[in-house]
């Protein structure tokens, strides 16, 4: 899903890394404010995993690419705005260093791949967990619905910006849309894997603790002083 340069007009291209660029300053204050120093060997774990997953694509159209996101997993792990700068961190060395993804489409490549997976997915996830059961199937199953739908919707907003602020016709729309709907599928898969082993072990180190299972309390850390 990554969007190369060259893809975008001048316009969207300035408008999206404006924009991009507003999303992470945000979501580093914010960033400031939530981690401690019990959560943030986490929050590089989950960026060393996306940055390993997202290594592995497959060419879709005009130059763009399907492959993991690990957007709604951050957001739903570590909370929206943590999640945005972890995955947003990783565009950015994917960019620099290894040429994947353009720097010029690096603000369109946030939004669509950081800030709707993160901070959409996450409070879809808050949606849904709301709304069910409070159990362990209830809570898994709303992690893999969330990263199927956050997929899908990055996809969405991808094709968005390559056809209307780029050369690309309609027709890569359902293109983007089709294939990342089969890699969602993984992307469930995957995301789902790794929030129940942290729900088995650590739930502690889970945002959102109003949403966890019944059966699975949070426990309550004393701070040594």
């Amino acid at each position: 899903m990554h969007i190369p340069d060259g893809l975008l007009d001048t316009t969207t291209a300035v408008a999206t890394s404006a924009a991009g660029a507003g999303a992470v300053a945000y979501a580093l204050t914010k960033s400031q404010e939530e981690l401690d120093e019990r959560r943030i060997p986490v929050v590089g774990l989950t960026a060393a995993f996306i940055f390993a997953a997202q290594m592995v694509t497959v060419p879709v159209a005009g130059g763009t690419s399907a492959h993991l996101l690990g957007g709604a997993m951050a957001g739903i792990m570590l909370g929206p705005w943590v999640g945005t700068l972890v995955v947003s961190v990783v565009y950015l060395v994917q960019a620099i260093g290894f040429a994947d993804g353009g720097i010029t489409a690096l603000g369109a490549n946030i939004l669509c791949m950081g800030v709707l997976p993160a901070v959409g997915g996450y409070y879809f996830f808050r949606a849904l967990t709301r709304v069910l059961p409070r159990t362990r199937a209830a809570y898994l199953g709303s992690v893999a619905l969330t990263s199927w739908v956050s997929i899908v919707a990055a996809s969405a907003l991808a094709a968005v910006f390559i056809v209307f602020g780029g050369p690309l016709p309609l027709a890569a729309f359902p293109i983007m849309i089709g294939i990342h709907a089969l890699v969602g599928i993984l992307e469930a898969v995957i995301s789902t894997s790794v929030v129940a082993a942290v729900l088995s072990t650590r739930p502690d180190l889970l945002v959102g603790r109003d949403r966890l299972p019944d059966s699975v309390p949070a426990p309550v850390r004393e701070e040594v002083v």
